[in-house]
């Protein structure tokens, strides 16, 4: 039975009972296993002999086109490998993460009760070596594990300032959730 977590005027979060695992690992941005609202598109780099060239974010285009100009806040994350940031959600704000360079293993959990796809969860492997842009919706557990040798730079933009009153934080090693963070060794 789910574990009540939070309650707003819009949602009615709970923590699902998970079967221990990585949920639907995502390969392409137009997964039918995505998480409902979650939305992902591919980004473009230019490279060139000097490195190369990642536009992030244009305002009112891609995943960010309903982000309002007043309320907008861009922020980053530097973190070393092996560092898993997760769980955190949020009951009114909207995230879409860029990571710009290394690898992170990115994981989606729904604990939006009556949503279609509640408790299932997503995992995917982006960064440098596939150029991924993740819009999260309000509801939608999300966290990351830093893979590779490499520090990892995530470039996030959430579509109203930060509130802590907003965000609700869960351990990555909730039993409930039951996320493997350990090398899948595919």
């Amino acid at each position: 039975m789910p574990s009540t977590l939070a309650v707003s005027e819009a949602l009615e979060l709970a923590i699902p009972d998970c079967a221990h695992g990585i949920g639907d690992v995502i390969l392409k941005p137009d997964s039918d296993k995505l998480i409902a609202g979650v939305r992902v598109e591919s980004i473009n780099l230019w490279p060139d002999d000097r490195g190369y060239f990642m536009e992030v974010f244009r305002m009112q285009l891609g995943l960010v086109s309903t982000f309002p100009s007043s309320s907008t806040q861009v922020s980053a994350a530097l973190s070393y490998p092996g560092s898993i940031k997760a769980f955190h959600y949020h009951l009114e704000q909207t995230d879409c993460w860029t990571p710009v360079t290394g690898m992170f293993q990115v994981v989606l959990v729904d604990f939006r009760q009556g949503s279609p796809t509640f408790g299932r969860r997503n995992t995917m492997y982006c960064g440098t070596l596939r150029p991924w842009q993740i819009l999260i919706p309000p509801g939608v557990g999300h966290g990351y594990k830093v893979i590779g040798t490499e520090p990892a730079l995530l470039v996030y933009a959430t579509d109203r300032f930060y509130n802590p009153k907003d965000e609700g934080r869960i351990p990555y090693d909730d039993s409930r959730i039951s996320y493997d963070w350990e090398t899948q060794h595919k």
